[in-house]
């Protein structure tokens, strides 16, 4: 355990769609998506992405988005970015989300996230029972490089979501606390879409 310091097996699980019927989310924001988009032109990669967090603004009828997700369902059921070779092909540039891998934001309400350790990560099961007994100081030593990605995506987020309710506040948005999906899935097919990005 004292020597214990993660490093990635460039596996790809992190980056591949899971069997059954959860769905993987890597989540990415508007800033991100616009490079990676840059970064599939260039490339000729077939990269999709898909609206992740977003929220009805009734005040001024459009969709806000605050994060997107990369679409795995190709033929490949895995991020395009992802070479078995030599694992992540846009390393240096991949989003926050990857980067803090396998530290990850669990959503625990719309509003609050929490760091978690992904269990699907073949780092994590080979030592499951070194990472459970961890406590957090412990933690930020394994994950030497991930724990500061993971703070920083988990600060981003808070962020993403004071400017939320401070729009809410002042009134410049509405967003209903109480929606059926079928308003919901209404508004997404009719409003335009407008990002919530911060730095």
């Amino acid at each position: 355990m004292i020597d214990l310091v993660y490093k990635c097996k460039l596996c790809g699980t992190c980056c591949h769609e899971v069997p059954g019927d959860y769905v993987k989310r890597i989540p990415i924001y508007p800033d991100e998506a616009d490079k990676m988009i840059d970064i599939a032109k260039e490339r000729g990669v077939n990269f999709k992405i898909i609206e992740d967090l977003v929220f009805p603004d009734i005040n001024n009828e459009n969709i806000l988005v605050l994060t997107y997700r990369i679409r795995l369902d190709n033929e490949t059921q895995g991020c395009p970015f992802y070479a078995k070779s030599k694992g992540c092909t846009i390393h240096d540039m991949k989003p926050l989300a990857c980067q803090a891998y396998p530290l990850a934001l669990k959503r625990q309400d719309a509003f609050n996230f929490a760091i978690s350790i992904d269990p699907l990560c073949n780092f994590v099961v080979e030592n499951y029972d070194n990472l459970e007994t961890a406590d957090m100081e412990k933690l930020r030593t394994i994950f030497k490089e991930e724990y500061p990605k993971a703070e920083k995506f988990y600060r981003k987020n808070k962020k993403l979501m004071f400017k939320i309710r401070k729009l809410e506040v002042t009134n410049q948005i509405k967003i209903p606390h109480e929606i059926s999906i079928e308003e919901f899935n209404n508004y997404l097919k009719q409003w335009s879409r407008k990002e919530i990005t911060v730095k």
